[in-house]
């Protein structure tokens, strides 16, 4: 399925920065702007989206639903409950409801709608913004494989989507959903460092940013094994020898490796 194959009108409830994101990104693809409507508690971000974007404003979040073949429930975790439980009665009966929302289960949205409403959970992330997002789809006991397609042909809009079990959902939120601010972190941190030794901001900048996207093309686009694409880096002796044996005194490993588990448990925290 494809984006032509949604016949009917999406609507965002919630406005800000992811949900601007996968909407423009479906304009991009190809999705009418007058086909997709917003709605936000803020009604000046509203007309902003309406203005940058072309897309239809809402006046409520009953308004916006209303109709609608897919719905993308785009507010924070703490308010996704209370929403769902506002729209239940506003909802097209076979509606297609997609949530971005971190740690809310299929099982607790559904339990706040009614019968026959098809859930989907998305994670996304935020380098759907370039359209080089990464977001995982879990089902709903109540979705079938067209619902699941629909989500799928949404996130891919803005980059590309695996179809996982839920269980799995806050695993791999703290690879992908939160892995882009790690990878910041060390994009600064080298960055930092580049200065340091007497690169100019700019230059570090370049030279760091640009190895980040070519390790990762090399990792996708070569199917190696990160471990050899370590050793192939790594003389015997050398320079980045050097430079990994600091990163293991310093425990850099188990760092990222307690920090990725810290993220999992908090998003089951916030499911609860």
């Amino acid at each position: 399925m494809d984006l032509s194959d949604i016949s009917g009108d999406i609507a965002f409830v919630g406005g800000g920065v992811m949900g601007e994101t996968v909407l423009s990104g479906l304009i991009k693809a190809g999705f009418p702007a007058t086909r997709i409507r917003v709605s936000d508690a803020r009604g000046e971000r509203v007309q902003e989206l309406v203005e940058r974007h072309g897309v239809v404003a809402a006046t409520s979040n009953e308004a916006c639903v209303i109709g609608a073949e897919v719905v993308v429930i785009a507010v924070k975790p703490y308010q996704v409950i209370d929403v769902l439980d506002d729209l239940r009665d506003d909802l097209t009966p076979n509606a297609v409801i997609i949530s971005v929302a971190a740690g809310i289960s299929t099982q607790r949205m559904q339990s706040e709608l009614n019968s026959g409403h098809r859930v989907v959970r998305v994670m996304p992330n935020t380098p759907a913004k370039v359209g080089a997002g990464m977001a995982t789809i879990s089902a709903g006991a109540e979705a079938d494989e067209d619902a699941v397609s629909i989500a799928q042909a949404i996130a891919n809009a803005v980059g590309s989507s695996v179809v996982i079990p839920e269980s799995l959902q806050d695993a791999a939120t703290a690879l992908h959903g939160s892995g882009p601010a790690y990878l910041f972190l060390v994009a600064q941190a080298m960055i930092d460092a580049g200065v340091q030794l007497g690169l100019t901001r700019d230059i570090a900048t370049d030279l760091t940013v640009n190895t980040l996207i070519g390790s990762g093309r090399l990792l996708s686009e070569t199917g190696v094994h990160p471990t050899v694409a370590k050793e192939q880096v790594t003389s015997p002796g050398g320079t980045t020898a050097a430079a990994l044996a600091q990163l293991e005194a310093y425990g850099v490993r188990t760092a990222f490796t307690q920090a990725v588990i810290a993220c999992a448990e908090k998003s089951k925290e916030l499911g609860n």
